[in-house]
């Protein structure tokens, strides 16, 4: 909005730096944080009244989550207000990019709410059917992969090669559909411990900021080998809003969480990434950036199969962030070597840039 109104003024004085996509993704980062620090206590206190006895924990658990009991859920809400506000003070609202983003993300993070409503409700773990969800997932996520298509093609780019590329046609919409699905339901997942998702996604999606500014610029993309997607750069303002909501729901998510993002954040967050990553041409450079989200997946899809092969659990339990809880590892202490994980693997990802 800022920058639309700064363009029809012909970005005059002080408004001059609006032009300038470094300093409005500056501004994605502080008004996304200063609006989620500012909303969230009494965003916290209207969840714990209207919940009473927040989200459900399960009794299969590990012991010490009984304790978090009648901590309130959808925290996601508070995450979404601080970053939608943000990217819409902030970005180019005139890029067909900004709105299928925001298309996935809102919409995931719609179906994340009904599902955390269901479970508040029915004071139960079990929330919207798995196969609605999967469904409506779907549907959005091919919606925005065919809004994508129209503007940077079909291409599927493999990392570490300059020059290989495989025309995927309308396959692509597929394939991109069910990137931002798994994706939006791996951080899902990971979401099980206090602070465990949010920094990871954080993490990622500053390494997305520096990938989609440099994918969106003709001479450093040339420069890299990497695709240019013109336009794509203003996602970097996306990406931004992404990190200073997330930071200032951590700062009330830190354990002891005062409350969960839940499905309404969790699910919203992943979609947003994996339909960055789609337009930026890096679907594949986003499953090592997100490998932590996606180990975590994988050992649920592990558990489950062996189990109903053999009757045994590779893991004692899943996912993967409970199997070390049950070895004795405390929760922050998963959590932070989570995160050291989460970093690792975006600097490994973001090689990928350089080594072609």
């Amino acid at each position: 909005m800022l920058y639309l109104i700064a363009e029809y003024l012909g970005f005059p004085g002080v408004l001059n730096v609006v032009r300038y996509l470094s300093f409005r993704t500056g501004g994605a980062v502080a008004t996304a944080l200063v609006i989620g620090l500012i909303i969230g206590p009494k965003f916290i206190g209207w969840l714990r009244i209207r919940q009473g006895k927040g989200q459900p924990i399960r009794a299969d658990g590990p012991q010490s989550h009984l304790a978090k009991r009648g901590t309130p859920t959808m925290g996601g809400l508070m995450i979404l207000t601080a970053m939608t506000l943000s990217i819409l003070i902030w970005m180019d609202l005139t890029n067909p990019f900004v709105w299928a983003c925001l298309f996935v993300t809102l919409g995931f993070g719609l179906i994340g709410f009904l599902d955390d409503y269901d479970k508040v409700r029915k004071a139960s773990t079990a929330g919207v059917s798995g196969r609605v969800r999967l469904l409506a997932e779907f549907a959005i996520a091919g919606i925005a992969g065919f809004i994508i298509t129209q503007q940077n093609g079909t291409m599927l780019y493999v990392p570490f090669f300059s020059s290989f590329s495989v025309d995927l046609g309308y396959f692509y919409i597929v394939f991109a559909a069910f990137t931002i699905v798994a994706f939006g339901n791996a951080v899902n997942l990971t979401d099980g411990l206090d602070g465990l998702a949010t920094m990871p996604v954080i993490i990622a999606s500053v390494a997305f900021m520096v990938i989609v500014y440099l994918a969106g610029n003709a001479i450093y993309s040339n420069y890299l080998g990497i695709p240019h997607v013109p336009r794509a750069g203003d996602l970097a303002i996306f990406c931004g809003a992404i990190a200073g909501a997330g930071l200032a729901f951590l700062w009330f998510n830190a354990p002891p969480a005062a409350v969960f993002m839940g499905d309404t954040g969790s699910l919203a967050l992943g979609g947003a990434l994996g339909a960055i990553a789609v337009t930026a041409h890096h679907e594949i450079v986003l499953g090592i950036i997100g490998g932590l989200f996606v180990m975590e997946a994988m050992s649920v899809i592990i558990q489950v199969f062996f189990y109903k092969r053999t009757g045994k659990r590779v893991f004692r339990m899943a996912p993967i962030h409970h199997h070390f809880e049950q070895l004795g590892w405390s929760e922050p202490t998963v959590v932070i070597r989570f995160w050291i994980i989460s970093l690792v693997l975006a600097l490994a990802g973001l090689s990928t840039l350089k080594l072609r």
